[in-house]
């Protein structure tokens, strides 16, 4: 995601509604159900290397 460069003499302002009780609570149960669902995720821990062998190769 950029930066939007505001050109010159011209104001962005963005103005969002404000949220209602109901969509305030369905938020918040959205947030809590994710957090739930996701928070048990385990990280895997780091596997150890195998060993490999390179062939060496002779040149005549």
């Amino acid at each position: 995601m950029g930066h939007i460069k505001e050109p010159a003499g011209v104001d962005l302002v963005i103005n969002s509604r404000p949220l209602t009780k109901d969509e305030e609570i369905a938020i918040s149960k959205y947030i809590h159900a994710y957090k739930a669902r996701h928070s048990q995720k385990q990280v895997p821990t780091k596997r150890e290397g195998r060993v490999t062998t390179r062939k060496k190769v002779v040149v005549n």
